[in-house]
């Protein structure tokens, strides 16, 4: 019945920026943009890496991200093949990272932040 998540949603406090940042750095490819038919969403941007979407909304009198933890979703995660050679990409691109990277069990994991301030988690399995 259930297939798998379609995408992760978040609204960007800048749509060309975030849409410049995610295709920049991860190499996300831009899909669709459409102009809704809504008084708070002036636009939607769809971006794809593999088979994962990111949505991307620029909405009205949106408010900055609040500071320190709080219910909801808390970050999304990208898989990478190599922390150090990534985080070393990152650096090359202006991206520093935010935490870590440690070392879990047989995993490793780092956390960077997106334009807005979003935590993004890096994940070598």
């Amino acid at each position: 019945m259930f297939k798998r998540i379609d995408h992760v949603e978040i609204t960007s406090g800048n749509l060309e920026r975030s849409i410049r940042f995610y295709k920049e750095v991860f190499s996300f490819a831009l899909k669709e943009r459409i102009k809704p038919s809504s008084p708070e969403i002036e636009e939607i941007a769809f971006l794809t890496l593999g088979d994962t979407m990111l949505e991307l909304l620029a909405i009205k009198n949106s408010a900055p991200p609040p500071k320190g933890p709080q219910v909801g979703f808390r970050m999304m995660a990208i898989e990478v093949d190599d922390m150090d050679r990534a985080i070393e990409y990152l650096k090359g691109k202006g991206v520093g990272v935010s935490w870590g990277p440690v070392t879990l069990g047989t995993s490793k994991r780092a956390e960077i932040r997106d334009p807005d301030g979003l935590s993004i988690e890096l994940r070598q399995w």
